[in-house]
């Protein structure tokens, strides 16, 4: 494997030679793609030959992959959950990887109704920024100059919480843009954002999205890139800004900042961008206040050479908004994951026999779906990450992907993900509030709206009316609201501290409603026999026919109860 390119820490960065060594490394990687996943096998083995994990399955010090595969089996999170609390918990020794545990990183996906803790080390830190920094020569192929402007990226940290031992727990990018790989970052046009640390580090989402947007807007024509990680987020900004473009406006009118914005290193860093200009101020002001604000990236932002948000999966829902906002820009998605060696399964349950059926990353098939099998540096060995892949096409040797969806996932507005199982047990804890006026829910379906800013979810339902006591709208909300407290800790947190997702919608459907939902998927040719209800519909006839049907809504009262951490560190505490 050749050798990664080290990057300058001074100002005479060389971004020509730096890109030229870049994309040589990146063609080296990819013309040797079997060649660099063994190696990388060996390299994880060979460090962690000694852990518990690897003992525990026999496999003595190997490193050649036959036995790897022989020896070690597939797992989900749940073979490996009484690792993860152990370490947890305080066991120091080599469990899962030979180098200390420095960090958990949470999962979007969940176990038990809480965020995932994958396990991550101080080097992985290391090689996820090496990764990152491999993404914008790649792009400098395809749009030029972009050296030459800033990228305004609306970028923020989750809460994190601690395990009893004390180990911290966060988001990824949360980690990264906290670490010294972020706020010490040596100099690169192309990390050169309008957005100073301290606002992308301010815990408070509104302060931070405002002073985001006052940066960007006062650097408005130096603005080659505009994005965010998910398309939902950067749709949350402009509504954001459609709402506060004038307090904004007055903000670089008089070169003050508004009192709202009282995090003084927030304020301290902003002066140091913000200046009084009544010229700009008008020509933001007489762009927000028009009717349309139809291509309002590239009217605020006129130089802006492309979108970079990840529209893939059920992101994609939001690529019609997207173009409307930014006039057709390219989207594009500079997001990647860390180095690790790759198998890939067919994407459905696997028993002992399908285990054969994985195959090595450069043996998969164009145009196929898999499930992607990873092993990491951090402690994870032949794990099933659960995102189901297409391969799109080859560089070289090694095969592009494009994310489908995550397996088994029924609802999902942004990072939060809710599995059928998930959905069905809190209808069953809803449908309590029913009982006393004999009623229950006959039949059901629900629809994830990103018609709304932010998102959220709606459920259908068609009720068995047996009592004849009217049934009152508090009793929909508390439905409402205890459906939301039946989901898991990523839903909550998104609905509590991100406000990424909106209150949960119920809205009641005449009678013979999903008769008539029957009769439509029958006539575009489904079997009457093998016809069973959709527990999320996202055809836009069905969404319309339902809500033809609609007698009444409504939503939850309040938001659910969330706190960062786990439940059981707090049972413990």
């Amino acid at each position: 494997m050749p050798e990664a390119p080290r990057h300058s820490s001074t100002k005479e960065y060389n971004y020509l030679e730096q890109n030229k060594k870049t994309l040589e490394f990146i063609e080296d990687v990819t013309s040797n793609a079997d060649q660099v996943q063994k190696k990388v096998l060996a390299e994880i083995l060979s460090l962690n030959a000694n852990v518990e994990y690897l003992q525990k399955h026999g496999l003595n010090g190997h490193t050649d992959p036959h036995t790897f595969k022989k020896l070690v089996p597939v797992t989900t999170y749940d073979d490996i959950q009484p690792y993860i609390n152990r370490i947890a918990n305080g066991d120091t020794s080599p469990i899962l990887t030979s180098n200390p545990i420095s960090e958990f990183l949470t999962s979007s996906g969940t176990s038990g109704g809480e965020r995932k803790l994958m396990p991550t080390t101080e080097e992985e830190l290391g090689r996820r920024y090496f990764l990152y920094s491999l993404l914008m020569p790649i792009m400098s192929q395809f749009v030029a100059d972009l050296e030459k402007g800033k990228g305004m990226y609306l970028m923020f940290i989750k809460s994190e919480s601690r395990t009893p031992a004390g180990i911290v727990a966060r988001p990824v990018l949360t980690s990264y843009y906290k670490s010294s790989y972020f706020r010490e970052r040596p100099y690169d046009p192309y990390t050169n954002y309008t957005s100073p640390n301290e606002t992308v580090l301010c815990p408070d989402s509104y302060q931070s999205m405002y002073s985001q947007l006052l940066c960007g807007l006062c650097h408005h024509n130096e603005v080659f890139r505009v994005g965010a990680i998910f398309a939902s987020g950067l749709i949350r900004s402009i509504r954001f800004l459609e709402k506060h473009w004038g307090l904004l406006c007055n903000d670089i009118r008089t070169g003050t900042i508004n009192p709202l914005i009282s995090d003084t290193s927030v304020r301290d860093a902003v002066m140091k961008i913000l200046k009084a200009d009544p010229k700009l101020a008008d020509f933001i002001q007489g762009e927000c206040s028009k009717s349309s604000w139809q291509g309002i990236i590239t009217r605020l932002w006129p130089n802006t050479k492309y979108v970079d948000v990840i529209v893939t999966g059920t992101m994609s829902q939001y690529i019609p908004t997207l173009d409307y906002y930014s006039n057709g820009l390219p989207l594009v998605c500079t997001i990647c994951t860390n180095e690790v060696t790759c198998s890939i399964s067919p994407p459905k349950s696997l028993t002992e026999k399908e285990q054969q059926e994985l195959v090595d990353l450069v043996d998969v098939k164009l145009g196929q779906e898999y499930e992607l099998v990873v092993t990491t540096y951090a402690g994870l060995y032949r794990y099933k990450v659960g995102d189901v892949l297409r391969v799109a096409g080859f560089k070289n040797k090694a095969p592009q992907f494009n994310f489908v969806c995550r397996k088994n996932v029924v609802l999902s507005i942004e990072s939060d993900k809710t599995d059928e199982v998930e959905l069905q047990n809190a209808m069953k804890n809803a449908m309590t509030h029913l009982v006393p006026f004999d009623a229950d829910v006959a039949e059901y379906t629900t629809y994830a709206d990103t018609t709304t800013i932010p998102g959220h979810y709606v459920l259908y339902w068609e009720l068995s009316l047996k009592g004849s006591t009217p049934i009152p709208p508090c009793v929909y909300e508390d439905c409402c609201l205890t459906i939301e407290e039946s989901l898991n800790s990523v839903y909550r947190q998104s609905r509590v501290s991100d406000k990424s997702i909106g209150p949960l919608e119920i809205k009641i459907v005449e009678q013979g409603t999903f008769d008539k939902l029957m009769d439509y998927a029958i006539s575009l040719g489904a079997s009457i026999n093998q016809y069973k209800t959709p527990r999320c519909v996202k055809f836009d006839p069905v969404v319309e026919l339902l809500n033809s049907r609609v007698t009444s809504n409504y939503f939850s009262p309040k938001c659910p109860k969330w706190v960062p951490g786990h439940k059981q560190w707090m049972n413990q505490n």
